[in-house]
């Protein structure tokens, strides 16, 4: 019995996008047993491009072309045949192996010279994009202050010459041009994030609540350059801490429910935890702080976690200058983020970490997903990735979310 011949051929069609367009196509190749081998399409403002590589019998491919090529001159749009070599293909199956990326990059506009400068960084490693993809809705012209963020999202396939030199090109492209950057292996566990660990002082909210403390007390400028310090890690954070707290002696502890209810929440915070809840992601803030304030917080985002610093407060309701139980350090936090996911039996792949400070190092070290976020300069070195740039609903970005996933949750 003769065996039948089969072919390739990746059919690209582009023009004027239309409801019922890929129907019609699908229909005709339909008619003919047409094996589809890989399809996919883009739509950038009503603009279609369409590739479909399929598998038929020889004697056919005529006859579709034909069909193709009559139903597309009917649809105003534009069609072209390539044919597909068995080893062509074969050698395009080969490439599905190798490792897969993703490289999210953000900033409050997107212009030519900052995609090429990240393009240029992906061609020089080896890397090929697949797709492009833009998660944040589309920016206004007529009124520019609306939705002043953008955000793009590339699909890698290889494996980076070097991930030391291409991580510290993508920190200088950041420094560079005012742009964020999330550099992510693409497997199961990125889109499947369920525990965030959130510091709080200068990340949650835009203040050190010891400096707050600090003011009242009459000590800011002392309280204010040993917090410095220490977020800058030239001093032993547990060390500094007790020194700041002494200084705090004789303070009213009525004192931080004013301070509580004034604080500075960070920018695109509101946002994010709503889409964390309802989301079900669990999340804890973990600070070198104070309990107080975390549980103020806790109360106002349904936050599951908070590890803070308890101060002792005397018979008098004035603080002693003392504090009680364990300082959460960063030596703390990273212990704190592997318990709290073993709890909620979460692998640790599926953390994140997000901080500003060096004392927030070791957890951003041992998340999943580590994110210095507005940080101190060392911070910034060590972390693999960063925002610096836009508030702190840039995380979404890097979790992969799109504005036209969240609806009326994740309006601006």
């Amino acid at each position: 019995m003769e065996q039948i011949k089969k072919e390739q051929i990746l059919i690209s069609i582009t023009g004027q996008d239309r409801p019922g367009l890929t129907a019609s196509i699908m229909t005709i190749l339909s008619r003919y047993n047409t094996q589809i081998l890989d399809i996919g399409q883009a739509d950038i403002h009503s603009t279609l491009s369409l590739g479909i590589l399929v598998r038929m019998d020889e004697s056919y491919s005529g006859q579709v072309m034909k069909e193709l090529l009559f139903k597309t001159t009917e649809l105003g749009v534009n069609i072209g045949f390539s044919p597909i070599s068995d080893l062509e293909y074969e050698s395009w199956v080969g490439r599905q192996g190798k490792n897969r990326y993703i490289l999210t990059i953000i900033g409050r506009q997107l212009a030519a010279k900052q995609i090429a400068s990240a393009t240029q960084i992906i061609a020089a490693q080896g890397l090929n994009i697949d797709s492009i993809l833009r998660l944040t809705g589309r920016q206004s012209i007529l009124n520019p202050e609306k939705n002043v963020r953008a955000c793009i999202e590339f699909s890698l396939r290889g494996t980076p010459e070097s991930n030391g030199q291409m991580q510290e090109q993508l920190m200088k492209m950041s420094a560079d041009m005012g742009i964020d950057f999330s550099f992510q292996r693409d497997d199961m566990y990125r889109r499947m994030r369920r525990l965030i660990c959130f510091d709080m002082d200068s990340t949650l909210i835009q203040t050190e609540c010891i400096d707050e403390l600090a003011e009242r007390a009459g000590v800011g400028d002392q309280v204010r350059e040993i917090t410095e310090r220490a977020m800058r890690g030239e001093i032993d954070f547990q060390e500094s801490f007790t020194e700041r707290v002494k200084l705090l002696k004789g303070l009213d502890a009525h004192v931080m429910q004013d301070i509580a209810e004034h604080l500075p929440i960070t920018e695109g915070t509101d946002r994010l935890m709503s889409v964390l809840k309802t989301c079900g992601y669990k999340i804890a803030i973990l600070s070198g702080g104070f309990t107080y304030f975390g549980e103020y917080l806790q109360r106002r985002y349904g936050i599951d976690y908070v590890y803070a610093n308890e101060l002792e407060i005397d018979e008098n309701g004035k603080l002693t200058g003392n504090y009680l139980g364990e300082i959460v350090d960063g030596h703390r936090k990273a212990e704190l983020l592997k318990l709290i996911a073993q709890v909620e039996k979460v692998n640790l792949a599926q953390t994140i970490a997000v901080g500003d400070g060096a004392n927030d190092l070791p957890m951003i070290s041992e998340a999943g997903l580590g994110i210095a976020f507005h940080a101190k300069p060392r911070v910034v070195a060590n972390a693999k990735q960063s925002i610096n740039n836009i508030g702190l609903d840039g995380i979404l970005y890097f979790l992969g979310f799109k504005d036209s996933y969240l609806g009326e949750q994740g309006r601006l």
